[in-house]
């Protein structure tokens, strides 16, 4: 299977993995300006990761001389390490439709910023505590510095006037506790796989990567199944209007779940050299390229009082440099 080798190529894994998860919903802000709804495009997301994790699977997975096969994997996977995968795929499920609800109410710039706040803090220190590799004084003030921005950008977020305020509250609760459950998936996933999977043989009954990432999308797509139609019924939409769709919408949704997908695999490979906690904690550096969209492309602060731009200023600042700390952290 294909992996990587050297803490260079480890960050760079995790770089990629910052771009994809922090411009994914931007799918989901285009198609929502064709007023297309979020428990619609929804599904095609979950078709899209679905996908992703099947193609990297049967390619990636299966390249190159390191580690076991993906098709060989499959042969010797443990009940309990598929459970372990399909379980992490229906825990982020749950919590990535209640971001998705945040980023509809609040905006990319305030969403991302709470939500995958959250995740970082409690992701990463379950992570370390599962597999301590890395240093944890650097891990720490990155991670420090990160929240500081995060709540640095909910402030400035605050000041955006009044009629959005409303909308912004009820966003900042669906991302507090998007991000709290968020928080939980990564160190779940990494349950399921092999902490030495870039050689052979691998832990009895574990898995590699790219198994695991199949069923992580796999209990994505099922749990799907429950959760989004329930919120489908909240919001009273119907599967004739999803089917009725023009194919440029369904692309959008598939294409945001393969975009985040591709960066959560990118991630995953780079946590076999600079460890799951650090790999995640980097490739949490989303918040910055989310906040980037947000403000320079979407715009969601034009119209704040004076005195806004120091504080976005701060919070661009805040995420940079504790993204330098992070990357330091496996060099």
């Amino acid at each position: 299977m294909f992996t990587v080798s050297s803490s260079f190529e480890a960050i760079v894994f995790c770089m990629i993995t910052m771009i994809g998860w922090g411009s994914w919903a931007n799918t989901q802000k285009l198609a929502g300006k064709e007023h297309w709804p979020f428990e619609l495009y929804y599904w095609d997301y979950a078709i899209g990761v679905a996908v992703a994790g099947l193609l990297f699977m049967a390619t990636l997975g299966n390249l190159g001389s390191s580690g076991m096969g993906a098709f060989a994997n499959l042969q010797s996977a443990s009940f309990g390490s598929i459970w372990a995968a399909l379980a992490s795929g229906m825990l982020f499920n749950i919590a990535n439709i209640l971001l998705v609800v945040a980023i509809d109410a609040a905006g990319l710039s305030l969403a991302f910023p709470v939500g995958v706040g959250l995740a970082l803090v409690i992701g990463t220190i379950a992570s370390y505590h599962q597999s301590p590799k890395g240093s944890g004084s650097l891990l720490a003030g990155g991670v420090l510095l990160v929240v500081l921005a995060m709540i640095v950008s909910a402030l400035a977020s605050r000041r955006v006037q009044g009629a959005e305020r409303t909308r912004n509250t009820k966003g900042v609760l669906f991302a507090a506790a998007a991000g709290c459950l968020m928080g939980f998936f990564y160190p779940q996933l990494m349950r399921a796989i092999s902490p030495d999977f870039n050689s052979a043989p691998i832990q009895a009954g574990r898995l590699t990567p790219y198994t695991a990432l199949l069923f992580f999308g796999i209990g994505l797509l099922l749990s799907n199944f429950v959760v989004n139609t329930w919120f489908m019924r909240s919001q009273k939409s119907t599967f004739a209007q999803y089917t009725a769709a023009r194919p440029r919408l369904h692309l959008l949704g598939i294409l945001g779940g393969a975009i985040w997908m591709t960066a959560l695999t990118t991630n995953v490979i780079a946590s076999g050299v600079a460890g799951p906690a650090v790999s995640y904690a980097l490739g949490q550096g989303a918040t910055l390229v989310a906040a980037l969209w947000g403000v320079f492309v979407w715009r969601e602060f034009r119209g704040a009082p004076s005195g806004t731009r120091p504080l976005v200023a701060f919070m661009l600042a805040g995420y940079a440099a504790g993204l330098i700390l992070i990357g330091r952290a496996i060099l």
